[in-house]
């Protein structure tokens, strides 16, 4: 794969990861009023690994939608999730980062591993 083809995904990884954060953020800013804010944050990842899955295999990476990559990738977001999930408590209970803008932290530090998972994953289905 050429560099420039590789630049060309992973701006539109960016795109459509900014969609979904918005998205996504907006949904566990609502929910964290009603909600802990951890169980805010599973159920508005996981509506977004939905999104995620479509968009990156139809316009990211341009392979198939098939049913063993839509079981397959929640498994990079598994990854994110973990990794997210004690980088959210560390960010909010140790450095004082409010809940509101520690989830934006997180993504932008996960950013580089998703884009990597997410493409080996979505080639291997």
């Amino acid at each position: 794969m050429s560099r420039h083809r590789s630049f060309i995904d992973l701006i539109k990884f960016i795109i459509g990861g900014s969609i979904n954060t918005a998205f996504t953020y907006g949904l566990y800013f609502g929910l964290q009023f009603a909600i802990p804010y951890q169980v805010a944050y599973a159920l508005a990842f996981s509506i977004g690994i939905l999104f995620s899955y479509w968009f990156n295999a139809t316009i990211v990476f341009k392979t198939p939608v098939s049913w063993k990559g839509f079981f397959a990738f929640p498994l990079v977001y598994l990854v994110q999730y973990l990794i997210s999930a004690v980088l959210l408590s560390l960010f909010i209970e140790r450095f004082d980062i409010p809940q509101s803008v520690a989830p934006l932290v997180v993504i932008i530090a996960t950013i580089p591993i998703t884009f990597v998972l997410t493409r080996w994953l979505l080639r291997q289905t």
